[in-house]
């Protein structure tokens, strides 16, 4: 190796004089590849592609439908539910007053405000197995339509005995005046 590096190094002036004729260098390379065939294949006349980009377009479509009818049974089931508990809230509070008074009435025997008040307990669970059928989402009006007239029925019950637990009261007072 020393007398290759000597040789170099000696003869240095003349190596650098040269430089290599590129054209020529690239026609020599170019000769013993032979002439140049491009062929272009295009991406999108593959047949993997086009299956590719099926499946995923399939899934974009897929993906935006799903998204959108989410949203949409996510809206009216919120807004059913917000109506449900408007709802709840206004007769709930009508029937648990009501229901006070009833078993607050001295005219009423204790067995008959029990046997009422299992009447409303029936309603109850009627009002429980409406509740179900919204939770399932099993066409919400109908089955908000059938909450708000178990409600009215309760009331309605109530204030039908309420009044003629009235109406018997005053009889017994008109009767006690006598003059």
């Amino acid at each position: 190796m020393n007398k290759f590096e000597k040789h170099i190094q000696e003869n240095k002036a003349f190596f650098n004089d040269q430089k290599a004729d590129r054209a020529k260098l690239w026609a020599n390379i170019e000769a013993e590849i032979g002439p140049a065939e491009t062929k272009v294949i295009p991406l999108w006349k593959s047949p993997l592609f086009k299956i590719a980009a099926s499946v995923l377009l399939l899934l974009g479509i897929g993906g935006i439908l799903g998204i959108s009818l989410t949203r949409t049974t996510t809206t009216e089931a919120n807004y059913a539910s917000q109506e449900l508990r408007d709802i709840d809230m206004h007769y709930k509070g009508l029937v648990s007053y009501q229901v006070q008074l009833i078993e607050k009435n001295g005219q009423l025997s204790a067995t008959d405000k029990a046997e009422f008040l299992s009447f409303i307990d029936e309603l109850d669970k009627e009002y429980a197995v409406l509740r179900l059928e919204m939770q399932n989402n099993l066409d919400n009006q109908l089955v908000l339509e059938a909450i708000v007239s178990n409600y009215r029925k309760r009331i309605e019950l109530i204030e039908n005995l309420l009044r003629q637990l009235n109406e018997s009261q005053l009889k017994d007072e008109e009767y006690g005046y006598t003059l």
